[in-house]
């Protein structure tokens, strides 16, 4: 069944009948700010969980679950709190303030953490933890506002 005949500006009528309805190109459906928020969430701790799995791999420390979950475990929790603090479930794709208040309390957050746990940090993983997380934490964001514009 083709798309039903419409009228242009003008008053003509299109010939849209004959397309078959696999073939009208429509504007992506808007996700439901609940099922958006959640899918932000899900690609968050998947941002910062790539960050944990690649480092550990570069220092040749393994990718035991316990392991990921030690070194990681102070990044969800800036995380969370970025989330929180920005109130991003209200618009989880806006590069501010939710992007920045995420990205910069899951570095900020998460190096506090680490060194009260006794992890401890070095000016270069500061650095490349803001480069990482900023890039992956606002990238994604940037795609997907995009994509849904």
């Amino acid at each position: 069944m083709g798309v039903p005949a419409m009228r242009k500006r003008d008053g003509s009528r299109l010939l849209a009948s004959i397309i078959p309805n696999e073939f009208v190109l429509r504007r992506p459906a808007r996700l439901c700010p609940m099922r958006s928020a959640r899918v932000a969430v899900v690609l968050d701790v998947c941002c910062v969980l790539v960050f944990v799995i690649i480092g550990r791999a570069n220092h040749a420390k393994g990718e035991s679950l316990a392991g990921i979950a030690s070194t990681s475990w102070p990044f969800l929790c800036g995380l969370a709190a970025g989330w929180a603090a920005s109130r991003a479930w209200r618009r989880p794709l806006a590069l501010r303030p939710a992007g920045l208040a995420v990205w910069l309390c899951t570095v900020a957050l998460g190096m506090i953490l680490r060194v009260v746990s006794g992890q401890g940090t070095a000016v270069g993983f500061i650095v490349v933890a803001l480069a990482f997380l900023g890039l992956f934490l606002l990238g994604w964001r940037v795609i997907g506002r995009l994509v849904t514009r």
